[in-house]
């Protein structure tokens, strides 16, 4: 079982719709936000990604050649090791001290698909890389190395994967940051990398003039593709200030526009988790859908623990507009 606060009151849902539409509310405050919920044992995970295997729940997370923890109630996890013992030899070309970023976990056709980043940061001399496996246990990992790389000549930059699989049966990734923002291409699903024939560069996504936009995750849904993403800067403690952001299509490859209409490539975007309490910079998520619904996986700083980052786990809800809200 999944322990989670009460969901959002009533009022509190209203204040946070407008706030997303930039109406003030009285009263209206971060601290409207759900805090995450209940998590125990090693939860020191970074741009966190989850799957369920036959064995539990498989967390993956940035760092330590990506590492892996292990839950049988979603609850509470254990370190179980590494994705890798030892990095791809063609990272190094992209990040000389051999740090890969960002899992991207899933299963599909009787096999999991790990999709990471390699780069340093701040760099569009960057790749995503592909590793598989037919347990997703550790020690079951086969590298099958590039699938997407940018170079410093390049508006945008090859981090934050993505894989989304829609009701056609048609496979995407998508990816970026800084520059132009998210990008995506087609799969081809027998490989898992760039499709042969249709390799088209999708831009789908802008983050406002002040701030970065990355971690993308596309949900569908009644119709809509809903594109996930984190807003401004991570990975400065508490001085961090991501936020998740929301915005929906018709279409995998866009336009995406958030709840007022604006186009996510004009820097649009409906909040749906900001800071609130000892929460700061909640982001770098992705979504796994569970038994009993669709869940937010998250980190963020604990400003009561000096800054440590640690992860969320949240439900996603959906109002009568069909929009996502965290409880």
């Amino acid at each position: 079982m999944f322990t989670y606060r009460i969901p959002l009151r009533i009022a509190g849902v209203l204040a946070a719709l407008l706030t997303t539409l930039g109406i003030a509310a009285p009263g209206a405050s971060a601290a409207d936000y759900p805090m995450p919920g209940t998590v125990t044992g090693d939860i020191a995970a970074h741009d966190p990604s989850m799957v369920r295997t036959e064995s539990g729940y498989r967390l993956f997370s940035t760092g330590g050649g990506i590492q892996m923890r292990h839950s049988t109630d979603r609850i509470d996890f254990t370190r179980t090791g590494s994705v890798f013992s030892s990095v791809p030899s063609w990272v190094y070309d992209y990040n000389s001290a051999g740090d890969i970023w960002a899992p991207d976990v899933s299963h599909h056709g009787g096999r999991y698909l790990l999709y990471y980043a390699a780069s340093s940061f701040g760099s569009n001399h960057s790749a995503i890389g592909l590793a598989t496996s037919a347990t997703g246990e550790p020690g079951d990992w086969q590298d099958q190395g590039i699938v997407h790389s940018t170079t410093t000549s390049d508006n945008h930059n090859a981090i934050d994967p993505n894989l989304f699989v829609d009701s056609s049966g048609k496979w995407w990734l998508t990816f970026g940051s800084f520059w132009s923002g998210i990008r995506m291409i087609r799969l081809d699903p027998s490989t898992g990398k760039q499709h042969g024939s249709d390799r088209t560069l999708y831009h789908l996504a802008s983050g406002p003039s002040s701030d970065e936009v990355e971690a993308p995750e596309i949900v569908e849904r009644d119709g809509y593709f809903y594109l996930i993403v984190s807003f401004g800067q991570c990975c400065e403690g508490t001085d961090s200030t991501y936020r998740v952001m929301v915005g929906r299509s018709t279409s995998p490859t866009g336009p995406y526009v958030d709840r007022s209409g604006t186009p996510m490539l004009q820097g649009g975007g409906t909040r749906i988790l900001g800071s609130h309490d000892n929460v700061i910079g909640p982001g770098g998520q992705s979504v796994m859908h569970d038994s009993d619904g669709s869940l937010l996986v998250y980190h963020y700083y604990d400003a009561n623990d000096s800054g440590a980052h640690k992860l969320g786990i949240n439900l996603l809800a959906w109002d009568a507009q069909g929009w996502p809200y965290v409880i």
